[in-house]
């Protein structure tokens, strides 16, 4: 076995560092298993003793400060701005003093012996550099891991030769904010099934709600909702569904996925249009002999507005209206329905407030002009379909000045008007409706929602009710066990108060963003968001494919989204000490592009 020089003696106790950090808890006793916490005892004194006896400090995590003259090498720094607390008190980390001469050797064995565990209160702050945040205090996730374990490349050799699957999971082993695949890699994910987790995996509470005897009978017997709702059904959409319905709407329209909750609300919009068209008078029998041929006046040639970068699914209606992906819509008929430009916002906002202002209005003029030309085509615009945030499209914003003026286009035309919430509802954004954020008392006619909510469907106002039964109908119309899971859901949301959580998260997210595109110029621009749900830009696709997939192999998962854009979906359970071990990760994987 190769010696160590005398000045790196220091350097073999980081082993021991490392056995120690792993296996202490500063509230005293071990972390190891029984077998160990019987067998090897720790006591608290001891451990004082030993780490006095070395060159290396410990500091309370929350004094850490990162030092402009540090090394870019090492994975910690700090300054001489500190107190003492007692060992006993919080969480610890640890600044090691050495000798020039084995600085190297030293930030190796750090770096390959320590840096998974100590990332677990680290911030990204400098190149190379990590610090602890003042205000980031780790609160546990009581089911969550510590931390990323990878155990082989991502996919690996039980997910190889999958096509368009990614890996294939271990979801009895995922829990919280970690994703844990057939190959033993756990995963902090900040993708979440394409935002569709939102108190992460196994929690507790619908665990327990699975395993309650009263609620068997709804996982066993899936009813067909339009025409055999179980007795409790309406009951249970009141305690889920009906508690966040948006502003000034009282209807709920069960569904099972997002495009088939988008496909519907424009059915939705159609009958509504032609019923003020048609006034108390019902169908003509004009109207219904031609309606079984395709033709008018029994199918109408009315349109759906939308926008380019939208995307509101892959059902026949719903691809009409989606524009991110060519791939999407290639070799599939359309309908010929206007598509208006989505503003193109430049970053910083605050220092391009005036030409966003300008290409707001350019889209909002370009809206109207569209619907006064398909109208004049004979292809009236029934109704405006719009994402708050579009999220497939490349997470583009406008501000809510302009959501709210669309809005008064829409009413001044008589289109409905329809904000698709799939992927932005259920409390990412900081608010559990993202269209919350305009400030707006009648925000939409219709908002269609699905993923977070664990149950799709749409939120309309009374008017928009069909006039007759199964003209908005399928089999199953959504599925009452989602509703159980939904309002558990809820109360957990409420009783842990997780839409400030992301509030705290995402301003942490927002701001070490901010840093990472500072720091990496050519590498990174725009970064966005509002809460949690955030992107960053990538210099190009390559780069960004790169990005993640390295970032995925160092044990993070996250999408892409756009032409060259990078999004973050955490879970609401996602915390500012989950933001500080992402960003560290992701530093470390930037650092390879510069």
């Amino acid at each position: 076995m190769r010696a160590f020089p005398d000045c790196c003696n220091c350097c073999v106790f980081f082993l021991k560092i490392k056995f120690m950090w792993r296996s202490f808890r500063p509230e005293g006793g071990w972390a190891g298993s029984e077998e160990e916490r019987t067998s090897k005892p720790l006591p608290l004194q001891r451990a004082r003793a030993q780490l006095s006896r070395s060159r290396t400090r410990l500091f309370h995590s929350t004094l850490l400060q990162p030092r402009a003259d540090s090394h870019a090498d090492l994975p910690l720094v700090s300054d001489r701005r500190r107190r003492k607390p007692p060992l006993s008190s919080g969480r610890f980390c640890l600044f090691i003093a050495l000798p020039p001469v084995c600085e190297v050797m030293a930030t190796s064995l750090i770096r390959r012996q320590l840096a998974v565990p100590l990332q677990r209160t680290l911030c990204l702050r400098a190149p190379g550099c990590r610090f602890v945040s003042k205000t980031a205090a780790k609160t546990h996730v009581e089911f969550d891991y510590d931390g990323p374990s990878m155990k082989t490349s991502v996919p690996g050799p039980r997910s190889q030769n999958v096509g368009a699957v990614n890996f294939f999971c271990n979801y009895d082993d995922s829990r919280g904010n970690y994703l844990v695949d057939v190959d033993g890699n756990r995963m902090l994910d900040l993708y979440t099934q394409i935002s569709s987790i939102p108190i992460g995996y196994n929690h507790p509470a619908l665990l327990k709600l699975m395993a309650n005897p009263n609620n068997l009978s709804t996982f066993v017997n899936r009813p067909a909702l339009g025409i055999l709702p179980p007795e409790n059904f309406p009951d249970k959409v009141t305690e889920s569904l009906l508690s966040v319905a948006p502003s000034g709407m009282s209807r709920v329209q069960t569904m099972s996925c997002g495009s088939c909750s988008n496909e519907n609300a424009f059915k939705s919009i159609f009958i509504w249009y032609r019923n003020k068209e048609r006034g108390l008078s019902g169908p003509t029998a004009e109207d219904l002999s031609s309606c079984m041929l395709n033709q008018a006046p029994g199918c109408p040639d009315l349109s759906i507005l939308s926008f380019t970068g939208a995307f509101h699914g892959r059902t026949m209606g719903c691809l009409a209206t989606t524009h991110s992906k060519a791939i999407h819509k290639l070799d599939v008929p359309s309908l010929d329905w206007p598509i208006a430009p989505f503003p193109r916002l430049q970053y910083p906002l605050e220092e391009f407030s005036r030409e966003n202002e300008q290409e707001e209005a350019r889209c909002l003029e370009e809206v109207e002009d569209l619907i006064v030309k398909w109208r004049q085509k004979g292809k009236p615009v029934a109704g405006i379909v719009i994402e708050p945030i579009q999220s497939e499209g490349g997470d583009n914003h406008a501000t809510a000045d302009f959501f709210r003026k669309l809005r008064s286009i829409a009413q001044k035309h008589g289109c409905g008007f329809l904000v698709d919430e799939v992927q932005t509802g259920g409390g990412g954004t900081g608010k559990f409706w993202a269209h919350e954020h305009w400030g707006m008392d009648d925000p939409a006619d219709i908002v269609s929602f699905s993923k977070k909510l664990m149950t799709g469907g749409y939120f309309h106002k009374d008017e928009l009710q069909a006039d007759k039964p199964y003209r908005i109908f399928n089999t199953w119309m959504g599925d009452p066990s989602k509703n159980l899971f939904l309002a558990e859901v809820l109360n957990v949301i409420r009783r842990e108060n997780l839409l400030e959580e992301v509030a705290r998260s995402g301003k942490a997210l927002m701001n070490g963003l901010y840093e990472l595109q500072a720091q990496y110029p050519g590498l990174l621009s725009r970064a966005r968001g509002q809460g949690t749900f955030c992107a960053i830009d990538v210099r190009d696709a390559e780069t960004r494919e790169r990005i993640t997939l390295q970032t995925r192999d160092k044990g993070v998962i996250l999408g892409g989204c756009g032409e060259k854009s990078i999004r973050f979906r955490p879970a609401l359970i996602f915390k500012e000490y989950h933001v500080h071990l992402f960003l560290n990760i992701f530093n470390d994987v930037l650092a390879q592009h510069k």
